[in-house]
């Protein structure tokens, strides 16, 4: 299989809404929870609508992996600082104060899953922190429950190593304020 990946742009929304099917992903989150925690529950319709105004807005909040015309994976990808509700769970606080990028979540359509799709938006994930200018790209896999998150694996596979708890990054270039050691995650 030959995925193509692209940004979510307001063109490709329609691709999105067809990915995600007429109650979202993930039962009408539509990849906000991070970004409003609980709020999200129970309104799908407002979702949709918050996360359209996001793509329209700009910048692409997310990738798109295409298998032909159809989409057959999304990957949450956007700066850290957009999902002020990390820092509202302890497992996921940050750990310093760099302006590290975060793949939050993925849905990937059933008939695709178990083929590569995920590891396929990491890879491509990594090079738009990269090209943003990043230090760290962060992700936070589960063991149990990665459908959406990732699994630890895969990320290990992609030269991510954990730092603190559940959270795993990659390091894209020199970090500004550790000096080139990796982040302070000991007491955490």
């Amino acid at each position: 299989m030959k995925l193509r990946i692209r940004p979510v742009t307001p063109e490709l929304w329609p691709a999105l809404e067809d990915l995600f099917g007429p109650w979202g992903a993930s039962n009408g989150c539509w990849c906000m929870f991070w970004r409003i925690g609980g709020a999200y529950r129970g309104h799908r319709d407002e979702n949709r609508a918050a996360l359209q105004e996001i793509v329209e807005r700009g910048p692409p909040p997310g990738l798109l992996a295409f298998d032909g015309e159809q989409a057959v994976g999304w990957c949450q990808i956007t700066p850290r600082s957009a999902l002020p509700h990390l820092d509202a769970r302890p497992r996921f606080r940050r750990v310093d104060d760099e302006p590290v990028w975060s793949i939050s979540c993925f849905y990937v359509r059933r008939s695709h899953r178990r083929r590569g799709v995920c590891e396929a938006l990491i890879r491509a994930a990594v090079k738009e922190a990269r090209r943003a200018g990043a230090p760290f790209v962060e992700a936070y896999p589960s063991p149990t429950s990665g459908g959406y998150r990732g699994y630890p694996s895969t990320f290990a596979r992609l030269g991510f190593e954990a730092v603190a708890g559940p959270i795993m990054r990659l390091r894209l270039r020199r970090a500004s304020r550790t000096r080139g050691r990796p982040p302070a995650a000991a007491g955490r």
